[in-house]
């Protein structure tokens, strides 16, 4: 009989603890565990770039320093662009003689020896006149023949015309340069001046700048280093531009639209809980898409980037802590 007690008593917990099996299922069918998604904090990086091509010769900052924006962070040496300047230095110095002197018009002793070569000019017409006179009145009275009348009358045409041409010489001295020639020397000064501008932008590039504040959290060069235009020189962490990236799959994205507001848990921030707003859902590239293996039954689901910013700043966040995203 009491064997028999035993067994019926073993029997009795197996069905009780089966009866019990059910019921936890059951219950947990009807009210199903929230679903947890996982992400991580992310924060903005600048890359600062070199304009100026050459040699860095001064690093002023070191990994983990903290730094303000348009504070220095490193130098870039160049011999090509110091030669450029030097040219430019001197195109301009040449533009700038020129400019002076078409706007100060001809030297005095030029306006002087202009005027010697007219009155010169002046007085050999005056003789070649009285020639011409004497030599037509011979030429009326028939004494001297057509012959000699043309050559004296070609040499006073000639005078007058060395006359007329001096005098205009020497206005042309007394005016000094014409209004086109000043133009054209003050556009060669803008001109020279404009390149002396753009080989000085690329001196002021030479010095890198931190363009926010934040960390340092990476120089990818050293002391010596050649670096072409656009290499990054540096990396600097925004740890106030926080944000948190998940990877979420189609089929739970029912619940999670742009402008909603959510919840994120840190469980490295003592599972506190913060609320964000979703701020972009994006699909992801291909290769991140889940594919079927079966040929029935199964279909691809492709996964999307979803971007959750914080509505308050986050004390301790740092970025690449695990974040999860809680949904009902």
């Amino acid at each position: 009989m009491k064997e028999n007690n035993k067994t019926l008593l073993a029997g009795l917990a197996a069905v009780i603890g089966a009866v019990a099996i059910v019921a936890l299922v059951g219950l947990f069918a009807i009210h199903p565990q929230k679903e947890l998604i996982m992400g991580e904090a992310d924060a903005s990086e600048y890359r600062v770039s070199n304009m100026v091509p050459g040699h860095i010769d001064q690093i002023f900052v070191s990994e983990g320093d903290l730094v303000k924006a348009g504070d220095t962070l490193a130098h870039i040496s160049s011999r090509q662009v110091d030669a450029k300047m030097i040219q430019a230095k001197a195109a301009r110095k040449a533009a700038s003689a020129q400019s002076r002197k078409a706007q100060g018009g001809a030297r005095q002793q030029q306006v002087q020896m202009a005027y010697q070569v007219w009155q010169k000019a002046k007085a050999a017409e005056e003789v070649y006149k009285k020639s011409y006179d004497r030599v037509k009145g011979l030429y009326d009275k028939g004494v001297v023949s057509a012959q000699q009348y043309d050559e004296v009358n070609a040499k006073y045409r000639a005078a007058q015309a060395d006359c007329a041409a001096a005098e205009q010489q020497y206005l042309m001295a007394k005016e000094g340069a014409q209004s086109e020639d000043i133009d054209a020397a003050a556009a060669l000064v803008n001109r020279a001046g404009g390149a002396v501008a753009e080989v000085q932008s690329y001196l002021d590039d030479s010095y890198l700048i931190a363009p926010v504040d934040g960390v340092v959290v990476e120089i990818f060069a050293k002391l010596g280093d050649l670096v072409g235009t656009g290499s990054p020189v540096a990396s600097i962490l925004d740890d106030t531009d926080n944000w948190f990236s998940f990877s979420v799959r189609e089929d739970l994205l029912q619940d999670i639209r742009t402008g909603q507001t959510v919840s994120v848990r840190i469980p490295a921030l003592n599972d506190k809980t913060f609320t964000c707003d979703v701020r972009r859902v994006q699909a992801m590239a291909s290769y991140a898409t889940w594919r079927a293996t079966k040929t029935l039954g199964q279909y691809d689901v492709k996964s999307f980037d979803v971007k959750v910013v914080p509505q308050e700043k986050i004390d301790g966040l740092r970025p690449g802590m695990t974040a999860i995203l809680e949904r009902n």
